[in-house]
């Protein structure tokens, strides 16, 4: 039994993110005690040589907790980054018109006939989404082509697009800027690749190389001495990114939230120890899985660092 006695939050006064972060782990509890283990692994991955993957859905980038994962980026906590389709809707879409506070219970059939999609209580009118991504990523992608030539790997459009944006406070711009890769195994599950798909219909040459971003993975992976990941949420990103991880003998470290739960034998409410019997994550890594809302955590979690 670990003999080490439960203490008391002592939030008097003035206090930080970082000082509150830090006694998580002696005084939390339950749910909290793991934002503290959380806390605790992500330092090792960001103080160590350590190769560090950052997956996430593409939900939370409709909200402020894209302001977390930018400065995480600019600030190089993170390697690689492996995420959805919809990121890159939102991200861009975010760049040149804004979505607006709404509601859970709204009326979904009235927000239709006003042209608004409901995210959560998120409101995102057609003008903000679908209408300004066919706009502005259209004659990017002219520009693109012209400059790299036709054949390209999805990570590489990303990259091309994330040169063109300026816009700080944008995932893909400092994604550029600091040469971190933004691999999106579903590419086409989204405005983004839809637009892409408009764009094949009037220029046939123009074509993406799926086999060239899980090569790059591969270069990646293989000769990692060591690695790590903050995964946020399940799906497509979590799994390609535990899933390439386990060609190396799995992660060394891993942290993992959700809301999921584990009784459907889904995979975004598969614990990480359920992985370790996949070979995905390693027998002897740190793990812990962070059960609650993203949107929520990350910002308390990763505070602490920014």
């Amino acid at each position: 039994m670990e003999k080490r006695k439960v203490e008391d939050f002592d939030i008097n006064g003035e206090i930080t993110i970082d000082e509150l972060t830090s006694q998580y782990y002696n005084a939390g509890g339950f749910v909290a005690k793991k934002v503290g283990i959380a806390v605790k692994i992500l330092e090792q991955m960001i103080d160590k040589d350590c190769i560090n993957f950052l997956s996430f859905p593409a939900c939370i980038i409709s909200t402020g907790t894209r302001g977390v994962i930018k400065e995480a980026i600019k600030k190089e906590y993170f390697d690689v980054i492996i995420t959805t389709c919809g990121t890159l809707d939102h991200d861009l879409a975010r760049v040149w018109e804004d979505y607006f506070h709404g509601s859970f219970s709204a009326d979904d059939r009235e927000l239709h006939s006003q042209g608004v999609n409901r995210l959560g209580n998120i409101f995102i009118p057609n003008s903000s989404y679908g209408e300004v991504l066919e706009k502005n990523m259209q004659p990017i992608l002219d520009e693109i082509v012209e400059s790299c030539g036709p054949e390209l790997g999805p990570r590489e459009v990303i990259h091309e697009f994330g040169k063109r944006i300026d816009d700080e406070d944008s995932i893909l711009y400092w994604a550029a800027k600091k040469d971190v890769p933004i691999y999106v195994p579903g590419i086409t599950d989204g405005a983004f690749g839809s637009q892409l798909w408009m764009y094949w219909q009037n220029d046939k040459e123009f074509s993406l190389d799926m086999m060239k971003d899980q090569q790059e993975l591969s270069d990646i992976v293989f000769p990692a001495d060591e690695t790590g990941a903050l995964m946020i949420g399940g799906g497509i990103s979590k799994h390609h990114t535990i899933w390439w991880n386990q060609y190396r003998g799995g992660l060394d470290h891993a942290v993992y939230i959700t809301t999921a739960v584990e009784y459907d034998g889904s995979l975004s409410g598969a614990r990480v120890r359920e992985a370790v019997s996949w070979g995905k994550v390693r027998e002897k890594a740190d793990y812990v899985t962070v059960e609650g809302d993203a949107t929520v955590l990350l910002p308390l979690i990763l505070g602490k660092f920014l």
